[in-house]
């Protein structure tokens, strides 16, 4: 496939995934309190793993199966991932989505961040002003267009553990493109899985054998398959392969949607419209999105769709 149409395919799939995402802020909320929270990301961990088995064995065959070197490749990929999934459960045990909504902004400046240190990417001017302009715009819907609600925002223990998963989740989409050699995003979804169920079982084992089953409401089980399936398989999958097309920092910067998305998705559940006043920031966050998309890093470091967008960006100025 021409580099060009890699590059919009990736941009639509990550586009794809972020709606996918906005949903798993009222999802978890809404069963945050049924199952300790780790308990209730291994479960999504070890259901996305079972439902993905079959199709990554038909389409890969022996092949999925990993050497040593890179199984170590994969759980360290899957551990920050492991640590956001589980911040956030805990997180949201005593803060509001609202509240981690307004942090998760932070995320695209955090994968920035680390793609500058560990992949020599500096992201030049136009995609820092593209960075925060949109930060700005997610900021302004959070706030329904009035910014003196952030300093009425009332921050507790849980905001600290979600701002720590956020820069863990800002950390993974950098190794995503750092430790991929090559292989199929299929076989890196699956693994990235398996070990993060791995780590999640190292540390919710004993809570596995102590609950009882029986008595979680059945709301729980499906909310966990729909997380497992749609906010999980899914989006790993398109995570992972957009950030190897156009970056870490640009495929984490769709997080910038997620305010307004949420937002939409309360109208539509609960009849309750976005206020106009908000509107200006959905404009802000797609006029940053639009942007992002053209512009290319500074170095060498670019992947070849960061090359090409830089060129497409050229001949259009």
């Amino acid at each position: 496939m021409p580099t060009t149409a890699r590059s919009r395919r990736a941009h639509a799939l990550i586009a794809l995934s972020t709606c996918f995402v906005a949903t798993t802020f009222p999802a978890v909320a809404s069963i945050a309190g049924e199952l300790p929270s780790v308990v209730l990301a291994v479960l999504r961990f070890i259901v996305a793993s079972l439902v993905f088995l079959p199709i990554v064995v038909l389409r890969n065959g022996r092949d999925l199966l990993p050497g040593g070197r890179a199984v170590a490749r994969y759980a360290l990929l899957s551990a920050p991932l492991v640590g956001f999934f589980a911040a956030m459960f805990e997180a949201l045990r005593t803060t509001t989505p609202v509240n981690t909504a307004a942090i998760f902004t932070l995320a695209p400046i955090f994968a920035a961040l680390y793609a500058f240190f560990l992949l020599g990417e500096r992201p030049g001017p136009r995609r820092v002003t593209a960075l925060l302009v949109g930060m700005v715009g997610a900021l302004w819907v959070i706030t329904r267009g009035e910014p003196s609600r952030l300093v009425e925002l009332d921050f507790v223990v849980g905001d600290a553990w979600f701002l720590a998963g956020t820069a863990s989740l800002g950390l993974y989409m950098v190794l995503v493109k750092r430790l991929h050699r090559g292989e199929p995003s299929e076989v890196m979804t699956f693994w990235t899985l398996v070990t993060g169920a791995f780590w999640l079982l190292l540390f919710s084992g004993k809570d596995l054998v102590t609950i009882d089953w029986p008595e979680v409401p059945q709301r729980v089980y499906l909310v966990v398959a729909y997380l497992a399936i749609f906010a999980t398989l899914v989006t790993f999958y398109l995570t992972q392969y957009a950030a190897t097309v156009i970056g870490p920092t640009r495929t984490m910067a769709y997080s910038y949607w997620n305010p307004a998305l949420v937002a939409l998705l309360a109208w539509w559940t609960t009849g309750t419209p976005l206020e106009l006043r908000a509107w200006p920031g959905v404009a802000l966050t797609l006029l940053a999105m639009n942007e992002l998309r053209r512009a290319a890093p500074t170095n060498g470091s670019a992947s070849a769709g960061d090359a090409t967008d830089a060129d497409s960006s050229a001949g259009s100025a």
